[in-house]
């Protein structure tokens, strides 16, 4: 049976080697795509062997939140302050050594909170329980990077530790579309310019995926990671937040630095601090909203809202409301921000806004 984790290594081992410029582009490309190749391998022969994939965890709420550290950073404190859960915690390393979910209730959203064991270099690879955490990251809607303030260098291990898990923080999906077809090539069609890879190198790093004839349209100007992204379809992509931890620990010189390096993170006390920035922080970066409903001849509920992702339509309160609603839908009449007048008629189709009110007319 082929070794893939030695032909990994050497493969990783030449990309260090090889100092990236125009002139090497096109090798470090196709370099990176025998890697990703290699890998999504070595994954299918791991999990067709029966190995854990990661723990039970049942999804509740609006939506839910991953603590995501090192050992011994605060993620247990921090999961009993924001929550009601009992996670234990220590002050020393692997306190916790199961999925501890916690209910979060904040501006009428129930969020899910889980403390997953504390990641170690190498948790990608499976290293201290790594799979199994990280299978709990891929099905969260936000990762909470919990970090101890005096050692800034977790977050870039962390963040290493997740992309090479197949999961890509605060990024959209590329624009790309890729078509497979019966014959004819590879052919391309770009509407902008790319200054990262070029096309011989996009059709090298295609027919290393078995793809020799397919029609690709690119948007965006990618990179060829993105590129094995598209082909590979197995990627996650979720927002994330940075919480650093144990200020009240750190000198007032450490705490400086380390809001100059990181402007937009939370710098707290897990132990002591007011956490309604955290909570405030996790609601807005979980992008929900409240819908208020309506029925016929009486006043708005306001003090019950229905929680939704902004951007959602009237079709998705339809869904969540009841599986055949949709099908009987009329329209809809909204009172709010997302409305010119009030009571304003709309198809399923009509993006609702934060406070809107919403009356449904069914068939």
């Amino acid at each position: 049976m082929p070794d893939y984790g030695t032909q990994i290594k050497e493969l990783e081992d030449e990309l260090k080697k090889t100092k990236y410029n125009k002139r090497t582009q096109h090798h470090v490309g196709l370099v990176k795509a025998k890697i990703a190749r290699l890998r999504e391998t070595q994954e299918t022969r791991s999990s067709s062997k029966g190995k854990t994939t990661g723990y039970s965890v049942r999804k509740t709420g609006d939506g839910t939140a991953v603590l995501v550290g090192f050992p011994s950073v605060g993620k247990s404190t921090l999961l009993n302050r924001l929550t009601n859960a009992e996670s234990k915690a220590a002050g020393y390393a692997f306190t916790t050594l199961d999925c501890i979910p916690g209910l979060l209730e904040y501006k009428d959203a129930k969020i899910q909170i889980l403390d997953v064991p504390g990641l170690i270099r190498g948790a990608a690879r499976g290293a201290g329980r790594g799979r199994e955490v990280i299978s709990v990251v891929r099905g969260s809607d936000l990762v909470l990077f919990v970090i101890d303030i005096s050692d800034l260098k977790q977050l870039a291990a962390l963040e290493k530790e997740l992309y090479d898990s197949g999961i890509r923080l605060d990024q959209e999906f590329p624009d790309v579309k890729i078509v497979k077809s019966a014959s004819g090539g590879i052919k391309i069609a770009t509407t902008c310019k790319l200054t990262k890879l070029d096309k011989e190198t996009i059709v090298a790093v295609m027919k290393e995926f078995k793809m020799s004839n397919a029609h690709i349209i690119i948007r965006e100007d990618i990179s060829v990671d993105q590129l094995i992204d598209v082909i590979e379809k197995n990627k996650v992509y979720l927002p994330s937040m940075l919480l650093l931890n144990k200020a009240d620990l750190a000198s007032a010189s450490v705490r400086a630095a380390a809001k100059k390096k990181y402007p937009k993170a939370i710098i707290l006390s897990a132990q002591k601090d007011n956490l309604r920035p955290v909570k405030d922080a996790i609601y807005r970066n979980l992008r929900l909203m409240r819908v208020f409903l309506k029925e016929q001849n009486k006043k708005a509920d306001l003090k019950e809202p229905l929680i939704m992702r902004e951007g959602s339509t009237i079709g998705d309160v339809c869904n969540k409301l009841h599986r055949d609603f949709l099908k009987r839908f009329r329209f809809g009449k909204v009172w709010g921000p997302s409305a010119k007048f009030p009571g304003q008629r709309f198809q399923a189709k009509h993006v609702l806004k934060d406070k809107d009110v919403l009356q449904v007319f069914l068939r």
